[in-house]
C-alpha cells in the first residue's frame, strides 16, 4: 500500500532519521521488532497490505510506517482475526486516518494576515 518514494536524489541524514516512509530497517531487524517471523512479514507483502522497497541487492527494506501496519496486523491475527482480513482492516484504518488529516487540513483556517487574504 505504500508506493514508492519520489524524491531528491540524496537527501541528508537528519531527514532520513524523520521520514517516516525512509525504509530503515531489514527483514530481519523488523520482525524482531515486531516479534514475530519473516514469514509473516513476508505474508504481508503477498497480501498487498506492504510493498518493501529494496535494496541494491534485492532486500527487503521496511519503513517505519510500514512497521505501525505491520504491528496492527499482529495486533488482530492474534485476536483470532484471518490475515486477510486484518490486512483489509488495516489498509482501511490507514485510508480513514490520511482522509481525516486531509479533511481537518482543508478545513484549517486560513492565515488572515497573509497579503493575500487581507482586506483593504
Amino acid at each position: 500500500m505504500i508506493p514508492d518514494q519520489a524524491g531528491p536524489a540524496a537527501p541528508d541524514a537528519a531527514d532520513k532519521f524523520e521520514d517516516e516512509h525512509y525504509p530503515a530497517y531489514t527483514m530481519g531487524r523488523a520482525a524482531d521488532m515486531l516479534g514475530t517471523t519473516q514469514g509473516f512479514l513476508r505474508s504481508l507483502d503477498e497480501a498487498g497490505l506492504i510493498t518493501p522497497q529494496r535494496s541494491a541487492g534485492g532486500h527487503r527494506r521496511y519503513s517505519r510506517h510500514q512497521l505501525r501496519l505491520a504491528a496492527r496486523v499482529r495486533e488482530l491475527v492474534d485476536q483470532g482475526t484471518a490475515i486477510d482480513a486484518a490486512c483489509r482492516i488495516v489498509t482501511l484504518e490507514d485510508q480513514l486516518h490520511e482522509a481525516q488529516r486531509l479533511n481537518t487540513e482543508l478545513r484549517a483556517p486560513t492565515d488572515l494576515s497573509s497579503p493575500a487574504t487581507k482586506q483593504e
